[in-house]
């Protein structure tokens, strides 16, 4: 399942899982209003210092989900968080584009519907 809403990067020499949690979504909704505000907010920041601050941000909450919910199923052998700081010291900018690229497609993963339809038994003919 995870699988299904998630994308993986590489920061420094490590792999990390982009999740879009409901608790992701939650501070996502607190910093910019909703999930809806936030491609504006990337794309009309008013610096490249601030662009990238927000992209540091997005990354060390969404790759920090995989690893809560890790620690959560496995608490004898707990994984260290990352922290803006430690993105920011192991990437460099041209990284950034494809960041942008990965967290666009866990945030479309965690957002997506999956709907089936029921057969119509509304408009069945009768009799």
């Amino acid at each position: 399942m995870e699988q299904e809403r998630s994308a993986n990067i590489l920061i420094g020499s490590e792999e990390y899982t982009l999740l879009l949690t409901t608790k992701a979504t939650k501070e996502i909704a607190g910093r910019y209003g909703g999930l809806e505000n936030l491609g504006e907010k990337l794309m009309k920041s008013e610096n490249f210092e601030m662009a990238i601050g927000e992209i540091v941000w997005l990354i060390t909450l969404l790759a920090n989900q995989s690893i809560l919910v890790y620690n959560l199923k496995n608490k004898e052998n707990p994984k260290d968080l990352l922290t803006e700081e430690m993105v920011e010291l192991l990437t460099a900018p041209a990284d950034l584009a494809g960041y942008k690229t990965a967290i666009t497609e866990a945030l479309y993963k965690g957002t997506k519907r999956n709907i089936e339809s029921e057969t119509d038994t509304k408009n069945a003919q009768v009799g």
